[in-house]
């Protein structure tokens, strides 16, 4: 199984990148840097832009040698428009327009434009699967989260239409959110984060979507915390 993985050289992309190397997978996560991340190949991407996903794509297909799986991770959270946006949560209407932007340029049309360049390259070879990372419902109808929520609803209607537009391809595509607030860079360091999950919680579900076990398992909202643990003999990708 060959992934990319884009955002995947911190937080929730890194754990499910690991995730994927240990379970035999081979990686390419990507960044607006490159970054070394045991077991995988890093190369560079700013999904904002068409034409960095497109090289990147290029890149990430000629190392592989194909792709069987895209994983739209990268994101930016409300820490860019609001750094205190915990304890002081902003109205949408004292938003910046270009702090508004570049959330959804990022989390919304970045997941576009890399799927954008994947699909064809996956439907002349038959096969494929995307996988969406989204949040809780919660996140996308909160007081004080313009951008970031419309930025992840924007995503989750992205996702079914895709799946949709995809259906008897032969290419899936499903939703994976953690199920609750996380501890990665997009909460403040100085937060209190008891009872946030850990990233790795991210790792068995993922693993799963790029096994033989979900093979045909398509348009699926999969919440990483209720996630049940398959067969071990379902748990490695091919």
């Amino acid at each position: 199984m060959n992934v990319v993985v884009t955002g995947g050289t911190s937080g929730l992309g890194l754990a499910m990148a690991d995730a994927l190397t240990a379970a035999g997978a081979s990686v390419v996560v990507t960044g607006r840097t490159a970054s070394e991340v045991p077991g995988a190949v890093s190369i560079e991407m700013d999904v904002r832009d068409e034409t960095s996903a497109a090289r990147a794509i290029d890149e990430a297909w000629e190392r592989l040698g194909g792709i069987d799986m895209l994983v739209n991770n990268a994101g930016i959270g409300m820490r860019t428009v609001n750094p205190n946006f915990l304890t002081e949560p902003q109205g949408f209407w004292q938003v910046p327009a270009d702090g508004f932007r570049q959330v959804i340029d990022t989390n919304l049309t970045g997941y576009f434009l890399v799927a954008r360049e994947v699909v064809p390259r996956m439907i002349e070879q038959g096969h494929g699967r995307i996988v969406n990372v989204s949040v809780n419902e919660a996140t996308m109808t909160r007081a004080g989260f313009v951008p970031y929520g419309p930025s992840r609803a924007g995503s989750e209607s992205l996702s079914r239409i895709m799946a949709a537009d995809l259906k008897d391809t032969g290419i899936t595509v499903n939703v994976l959110l953690p199920g609750g607030a996380t501890v990665t860079g997009m909460v403040p360091r100085d937060a209190a984060t008891d009872g946030f999950l850990d990233p790795s919680v991210m790792g068995p579900p993922i693993v799963w979507l790029a096994s033989d076990a979900a093979e045909g398992v398509h348009d699926q909202r999969i919440v990483a915390a209720e996630f049940k643990q398959p067969q071990p003999d379902q748990g490695r990708c091919r």
